[in-house]
């Protein structure tokens, strides 16, 4: 135990020892053209593109952070930052497998004679552009694009693209049915099976304008993925999807969140010669709050119907919509549920631990499913991990998981992994 205390004593204590550097200068491309640049570091930048770039981070660990360096114009009023990550796991399954390089329960297969399995992976390593200003027209603005290489074959994936300016966003970014600052912090690049998560393009605004308070709305593109048959298949949605939320925030990372989401769902039956609608709805409550200095507790809370695409596990399971087995050519939205809860304490300033509990569960309506018992019922998900900040820019950390995943027949299936990470940001 003496030993164990010694090293994490070193741990802490890494990198606090003062170090003298020389102060980088600013270099001007062009000083006599008008609109001359000039590069810098951050920690150079003016003060009001700093607040701005800082209030537009998002408080997500798989998010980038601020660059390092900037591209700024003379006057200091527009700055361009170029910056992302690189992402080394190293993944190895025992006692059962997870049929994907991210540890999502539904994929736990029924049954496979393999229960060890070893991986590695970087195609989450990320870069972005982001431009930030401040004109009259649009006051504080963000221009912002992020992609990774996790689209078929390693190929580079859009992730984000977005501009944001008076409280107004516009683009592809995380949706409105969705708290990224209630996300525990996991080497696992999903996150929770229970937690709700995902990207679309939409029109969002968000009001600041009451102490402590946030209000938001967006209006998103829909994105319906459903169980179909020789009579039914899911069609051109006609509707976006509205989602809405408003926030408490105390202290400097505490808040508590309450939001809903509505949408209406398309298909087509052969027995009909006209498209039908399904309306599927959502209600979640998420909250972060430091109980003191060390600790911070989170999670998330999410029922609905017809939700399944916002859903981690039950996302890659096609349930937006399935077919009712008591009315021919009918379709029917579920209910589901998704929720999580852990907490984080940080050891110092460098080094904390986390641990997250996650169910996400689909319940049965109107004999659903019929004739497949073995159809995901619910998975669930445990997560125990430490991260090391060795640097401001660089951080590993080691993961536990623990995946189950039981079908409607009451079987259950596990799975187990540990996962290693090594991320330089820049």
């Amino acid at each position: 135990m003496k030993t164990i205390f010694k090293v994490m004593f070193l741990l802490c204590t890494i990198g606090l020892v003062p170090s003298v550097a020389k102060a980088q200068e600013k270099v001007i491309i062009d000083d006599e053209a008008s609109n001359g640049i000039v590069m810098v570091t951050i920690d150079k930048a003016g003060d009001e593109i700093v607040r701005i770039m800082n209030e537009s981070q998002f408080r997500y660990i798989h998010d980038p952070k601020a660059p390092r360096f900037l591209l700024m114009d003379k006057k200091g009023k527009f700055a361009l930052g170029i910056g992302g990550y690189v992402r080394a796991t190293a993944e190895y399954d025992f006692g059962g497998i997870v049929d994907n390089m991210d540890f999502i329960p539904a994929y736990i297969p029924n049954a496979s004679k393999v229960k060890n399995q070893f991986q590695m992976d970087a195609s989450t390593s990320t870069i972005f552009l982001k431009l930030v200003g401040h004109t009259k027209l649009l006051g504080d603005f963000v221009v912002y694009t992020a992609g990774n290489f996790r689209g078929g074959d390693k190929v580079f994936q859009l992730r984000n693209a977005y501009m944001s300016f008076r409280n107004v966003t516009v683009g592809y970014t995380y949706g409105g049915f969705m708290d990224l600052a209630a996300l525990p912090s996991t080497i696992d690049f999903q996150g929770p099976n229970g937690a709700t998560f995902y990207r679309a393009t939409q029109l969002a605004y968000t009001y600041k304008g009451l102490k402590n308070w946030r209000f938001h709305a967006s209006i998103e593109v829909p994105s319906v993925d459903g169980t179909t048959n020789d009579q039914l298949s899911v069609a051109q949605q006609r509707m976006p999807d509205f989602t809405a939320y408003a926030q408490y925030g105390w202290g400097a990372n505490s808040h508590l969140r309450v939001g809903g989401l509505v949408r209406s769902m398309t298909y087509t039956s052969t027995l009909s010669n006209h498209a039908s609608d399904v309306t599927g709805w959502g209600i979640q409550a998420s909250t972060s709050f430091n109980l003191s200095k060390k600790w911070e507790i989170f999670g998330q809370a999410t029922y609905g119907k017809g939700i399944g695409q916002y859903l981690n596990d039950i996302s890659n399971l096609n349930v937006d919509i399935v077919p009712n087995p008591e009315k021919e050519g009918k379709m029917q939205a579920l209910p589901m549920l998704g929720w999580f809860a852990g907490a984080q304490y940080n050891i110092c300033p460098k080094v904390f631990v986390s641990t997250t509990y996650s169910m996400s569960r689909l319940y049965s309506e109107n004999g659903y499913p019929n004739d497949q018992p073995s159809s995901y019922r619910y998975g669930q998900y445990l997560v125990t991990n430490v991260f090391w900040n060795v640097t401001p820019n660089m951080q590993v950390g080691a993961e536990y998981l623990r995946g189950w995943r039981t079908d409607f027949n009451n079987s259950t299936h596990h799975a187990n992994r540990m996962n290693l990470l090594v991320q330089y940001s820049f």
